[in-house]
């Protein structure tokens, strides 16, 4: 025990033990976490008429169907969209390209089963469904079978690409705390108000890279730190190297995380040789998007916003609208009814005081340095952007990326905080504020709110109001309003009440637990290489 003791005489928290392997218990939260997430991520469908989203669908779709990349025959279509860039006679998606490449499986699974009485049916039925035809434009085409099938490619390849790794991430942020705090409770809701309390639940269910990259990343994070804390073989250096290459090429802020990642893995891999792994497994996404690059620019280093047909006024300023940090949009993305973070979520205001308190355990010190760069790194890029606000959004769409950082501080605050009954009170009602505001903005109306200055009250709460819920499940089923919420509300509730209860079942005696085995975890932390 001399490892505890030296901590103890260092002022650091006295180290965690560290189970050995998973019990049935936490094996079975992992899985009722994990379909919580997925049922209230695919619950809601994407936006139909969504310009970022049908962009990467457009790529997704003109590589499956036509064998190109340009998106001639898509963009202005039933996938209509204004985010494209256009090159030399043709249009082309202006985003990175890792979402859309990651895309064309699960399109290509989707079309061979397009042609089926299943799906005939199914158009059928949306065409005589009142309640879906009350959610359309007025005067508008109605539900054609173009639109249809559009709709039904879009909200498959979202399953596969974003909402399943993201109900994953969410099991991987439960594995990863285990390392920070023995109790369930509180780990079970730093994930649940992650998952569902910030910008992370209506990304989790759209189209987009960020919600897509916030899972690549953090799942790099933690194969690092698996091997930081002890042996690992090349495959998981390699996978390494993989995952923080390809949340780059989907999104190319991915890069300021992905580089406070590679620094940690190059500090704390204990056989630095290895690192050839990594440069390896970087290296085929890297290539494959130079690949892209050179196929449409006839360059293997250049970004599709370089040909952007709108907004040109914001993305020639500085290097592709990026400056410097100002202090008023500083103030947008964090405090400003618009867009900001803490005004949505403010949940995530306890895990600023997190981040000292985690830096104060030793044997995660390092890992709370990862997450407050993460944070400081996101939080500075788009602070300097002239695009800041991020469009038709809900919240700071572009910080989505660093957020899973934010739950092992998040973690170790709420944890303090329940220790008192006004520390308890306090996090009760920052909970209930984001758990609503979210829920409202993603779910209000049948697209993401648009301009107005004050969109939870002044736009969100009252299309919820008049009825105007986001095209889900329910109203497939032909409900309407927020009662087409009804079996969401269902489903959910018996996952939860599930969740509690085996959550609460004393541990079995089957479990396996070490003290002695964490200290030499621990203890080997600290020797050199």
């Amino acid at each position: 025990m001399r490892h505890d003791a030296l901590h103890r005489r260092r002022g650091a928290a006295p180290t965690i033990s560290v189970p050995l392997a998973l019990s049935r218990r936490e094996t079975a939260i992992g899985v009722l976490l994990f379909l919580i997430l997925l049922v209230c991520y695919t619950y809601t469908f994407p936006r139909w008429a969504d310009w970022n989203q049908n962009s990467r669908l457009n790529l997704t779709m003109a590589i499956v169907d036509r064998g190109v990349l340009y998106i001639d025959d898509y963009y202005q279509g039933h996938t209509q969209t204004g985010d494209y860039a256009e090159y030399d006679g043709h249009v082309y998606s202006d985003k990175a390209p890792g979402a859309a490449l990651l895309g064309v499986p699960f399109y290509w699974v989707f079309r061979t089963v397009t042609g089926t009485e299943a799906f005939r049916w199914l158009v059928g039925h949306l065409q005589g469904n009142a309640a879906i035809s009350a959610t359309l434009t007025a005067g508008g085409t109605g539900v054609l079978p173009a639109k249809v099938h559009a709709a039904a490619a879009l909200a498959t390849v979202t399953l596969g690409v974003v909402a399943i790794p993201s109900a994953l991430l969410g099991v991987l942020l439960y594995r990863y705390t285990r390392d920070l705090t023995t109790a369930i409770a509180p780990r079970v809701a730093a994930v649940l108000l992650y998952g569902l309390a910030t910008s992370a639940y209506p990304y989790s269910g759209s189209f987009y890279g960020h919600q897509m990259v916030a899972a690549t990343l953090f799942a790099a994070f933690f194969l690092a730190y698996r091997l930081r804390r002890g042996p690992g073989g090349p495959p998981s250096v390699f996978g390494v190297g993989l995952l923080l290459a390809w949340a780059v090429i989907s999104e190319y802020p991915a890069a300021l995380i992905a580089a406070v990642i590679g620094v940690y893995l190059a500090v704390h891999l204990r056989n630095r040789a290895r690192l050839a792994w990594a440069l390896a497994g970087a290296a085929l996404p890297i290539a494959l998007w130079m690949a892209h690059n050179m196929a449409i620019f006839g360059r293997p280093m250049m970004l599709g916003y370089s040909y952007s047909t709108l907004y040109l006024d914001k993305h020639n300023v500085g290097f592709m609208s990026l400056t410097y940090p100002s202090l008023a949009s500083l103030w947008g993305i964090t405090f400003g009814s618009f867009r900001g973070l803490f005004y949505l979520s403010p949940i995530l205001l306890i895990a600023l005081p997190g981040f000292v308190l985690m830096a104060r355990q030793a044997h995660v010190r390092a890992e709370a340095l990862v997450c407050l760069a993460a944070f400081i790194a996101f939080m500075a890029f788009n602070a300097s952007s002239v695009m800041w606000e991020g469009g038709f959004a809900v919240g700071p769409r572009y910080l989505v990326p660093m957020l899973p950082f934010m739950v092992p501080p998040l973690l170790v605050a709420l944890e303090s905080l329940g220790r008192s009954h006004a520390g308890r009170a306090v996090t009760a009602l920052l909970a209930a504020w984001s758990f609503v505001a979210v829920w409202a903005e993603t779910l209000g109306g049948q697209s993401f709110p648009d301009w107005t200055p004050d969109p939870l009250f002044q736009y969100s709460l009252e299309r919820l109001a008049q009825g105007d819920v986001a095209r889900n499940v329910g109203t497939v089923l032909g409900l309407r309003g927020l009662t087409s919420l009804l079996p969401l509300g269902v489903i959910v509730g018996a996952l939860l009440i599930a969740l509690a209860w085996v959550a609460g079942r004393p541990t079995e005696a089957g479990a396996i637990t070490s003290v002695k085995h964490h200290v030499r975890v621990a203890g080997a932390l600290h020797e050199p290489d």
